[in-house]
């Protein structure tokens, strides 16, 4: 392969690459004895509108530290440990303070401790270290423990949702291609199970016209029951007349899904609105400032110019009294 096409080839992967989103996992697809090297996107990408604080005397930008309240009592005893460098207890150095003494210095992120509250009211501090070692290890092959139909999971159970990409080798491409096949042809999703990150995850594998899709799930004790959130609805007696109206209404509204038919009109107004926003002034430049690179210069050269002047200056007056003391010596030899 000549140069000139390993080049075009080159860019070519690499305007690929650039296209493409960062995977948010790899590993495999165990499928009865089959092993499907695979990739996770996410498929959804909020839009929302985001707006940072500032203070409005200031033009700073608002932070958020980890800080205690100085009047609020402590909800747990500390250990009697010390701080090696001022040798002051560590409750009394987290705790205790003036309320007067002006904003709580920030919590250091080592003495940051977790607190569970347990249904008794007790409460209950772990370590990290102790979290670690219940922590489940990241998971490296989603296990496909079985197939039900599409139908009976309920989307109130849908959390979040990926596509499924099959990793990019051509041992991939035929195992994904097989399950994606036999699942549109049996019309069943594959329940499995898996780690992202550090939280397990129960997902359902569907097929999509082209493309596998994963959505993580719910677990059952996370989905609320109806009766537990509206209790139970009475049961009307309804005439047959009353249904059918009803029907007609349903049917005269009923159409095709067009997702871009619904877009989210008050983002769209609310970038209209700032768009037609001039941008917030600049801060007034702090004479106690650094001096920019250009401001640097400018006083350099002044500095300079005013050196060449003392020094000027100072060799003129060396020379204009050089010049009298002569005058003043001559005078005295006539």
């Amino acid at each position: 392969m000549g140069d000139a096409r390993k080049g075009r080839l080159a860019a070519r992967v690499l305007a690929y690459d650039s296209r493409v989103p960062q995977a948010v996992w790899t590993g495999s697809i165990s499928f009865g004895l089959v092993t499907i090297p695979v990739r996770l996107y996410p498929a959804t990408e909020p839009k929302d509108v985001r707006f940072h604080l500032y203070d409005r005397e200031s033009g700073r930008r608002i932070r958020y530290e980890r800080v205690t309240r100085a009047l609020e009592p402590p909800s747990f005893a500390t250990s009697p440990e010390t701080d090696e460098e001022t040798a002051v207890p560590q409750a009394l150095r987290i705790h205790v303070a003036s309320p007067v003494a002006g904003p709580a210095p920030a919590v250091a992120a080592s003495d940051v401790v977790r607190g569970f509250t347990l249904p008794s009211g007790d409460l209950v501090t772990v370590a990290e270290e102790e979290l670690e070692q219940v922590r489940p290890a990241r998971s490296r092959t989603i296990e496909i423990e079985e197939f039900v139909d599409l139908a009976q999971i309920d989307p109130v159970f849908f959390e979040k949702s990926y596509y499924v990409a099959p990793a990019r080798d051509a041992a991939a491409s035929r195992p994904y291609a097989l399950l994606l096949r036999a699942m549109q042809e049996a019309k069943m999703v594959a329940i499995g199970r898996f780690v992202l990150r550090t939280k397990p995850h129960l997902v359902a594998i569907r097929p999509l016209e082209r493309a596998l899709s994963l959505e993580t799930l719910f677990f059952a004790d996370e989905v609320r029951a109806p009766e537990q959130v509206i209790g139970p609805v009475p049961i009307t007696e309804l005439s047959e007349r009353e249904t059918r109206l009803a029907r007609q209404i349903i049917d005269g509204l009923a159409t095709e899904w067009i997702p871009e038919k619904h877009a989210d009109e008050y983002r769209d107004e609310l970038l209209a609105l700032l768009r037609t926003k001039s941008g917030a002034p600049p801060p007034e430049a702090d004479e106690t400032a650094i001096p920019g690179i250009d401001t640097l210069m400018a006083q350099l050269k002044a500095s300079v110019d005013a050196t060449k002047r003392r020094t000027a200056y100072a060799g003129d007056t060396r020379r204009r009294g050089q010049r009298s003391r002569e005058t003043r010596q001559a005078s005295r030899g006539r």
